[in-house]
């Protein structure tokens, strides 16, 4: 049986749970949320789907219900506010996250944790730690999202499709995010070959995707479809062992000269987790965007008490 675990049935997850549902055929979806009536009528709501797409059961449930689940997808926590960065959120989403990890482990889930809460490196990294799980089976959503923001902005400026683009965001979800420019690729060539673009131009451009998720906010209280639709991905390639690759919080162990932390980059993933972490070539100067991304997580993570 394939069974796949929400936990946190706010705008993201409810987001994942519809898209989920629509491009995996699973045998069984539990949604978790302290507000039970709420996670009942999502069942409810999105059980008949089932004509159209499959045969899923939804139904809500709890923590223990994770025994025999393959992946326990967490979108739980306090949003982000209006002018709040994701680091402002850690405090506030720890205390949250061990009430959570806690009972799943204790009912002897064995499968794979998926985090797309924010901050979403640094809660990514604590899911390890408390639940003790190998790293390869506790998975962030990273900078999977920044990386689809960015490459729908060049392929606006260059008109092109976004298929052709080929560049990623690493580093933090967050403020401290750089793109691999100096590698980048579009239709194959390099991307100063492709456009006449100047590096003031890019700065811009990767600006502008580090605020999109704010102005979306502003604009409608959050944001969802694009997350929603690379956690589809994450469950899809686990579930069916389709090897995917994405710019995930992935667990660096060397890699750019990091350690013992979660952090943007591209890896694969498969019905094992993440089956192995790709250092992508970077310049010298985006080695150390790496670095600095890095030394601001451990900098939060060393200041949370477990």
């Amino acid at each position: 049986m394939s069974k796949v675990m929400l936990v946190g049935d706010g705008a993201v997850g409810s987001a994942f749970a519809n898209d989920l549902l629509q491009h995996v055929s699973l045998d069984e979806l539990i949604i978790v949320d302290r507000k039970t009536q709420k996670a009942a009528g999502d069942a409810m709501d999105l059980e008949d789907l089932a004509m159209f797409d499959g045969t899923t059961v939804v139904r809500a449930g709890k923590y223990e219900d994770a025994a025999d689940t393959d992946v326990v997808v967490i979108t739980a926590g306090i949003p982000r506010k209006p002018g709040e960065s994701r680091l402002d959120l850690v405090n506030k989403n720890v205390g949250i996250l061990k009430t959570i990890i806690d009972p799943i482990v204790n009912s002897g889930f064995k499968g794979i944790f998926v985090v797309a809460s924010n901050p979403v490196d640094i809660l990514t990294t604590l899911t390890q730690r408390i639940s003790g799980f190998p790293k390869n089976r506790v998975i962030g959503t990273g900078t999977s999202l920044d990386t689809a923001r960015l490459r729908v902005a060049l392929a606006k400026r260059c008109h092109v499709p976004v298929r052709e683009i080929s560049v990623d965001v690493l580093g933090e979800h967050g403020d401290t995010s750089f793109a691999n420019f100096d590698e980048a690729t579009i239709a194959g060539k390099p991307l100063k070959e492709f456009v006449d673009v100047s590096d003031e131009e890019l700065a811009e451009m990767q600006s502008g995707v580090k605020k999109k998720g704010g102005t979306i906010i502003r604009s409608k209280g959050a944001t969802y479809y694009g997350v929603a639709r690379c956690l589809s991905l994450i469950c899809e390639a686990i579930i069916f062992n389709r090897s995917i690759v994405l710019p995930l919080s992935a667990p660096l162990n060397g890699q750019y000269g990091i350690k013992d932390l979660y952090l943007g980059t591209p890896a694969s993933v498969n019905r094992t987790g993440i089956r192995y972490v790709i250092e992508t070539p970077l310049s010298e100067r985006e080695v150390a965007a790496m670095q600095h991304s890095a030394a601001k997580m451990k900098e939060v993570l060393d200041g949370v008490e477990l």
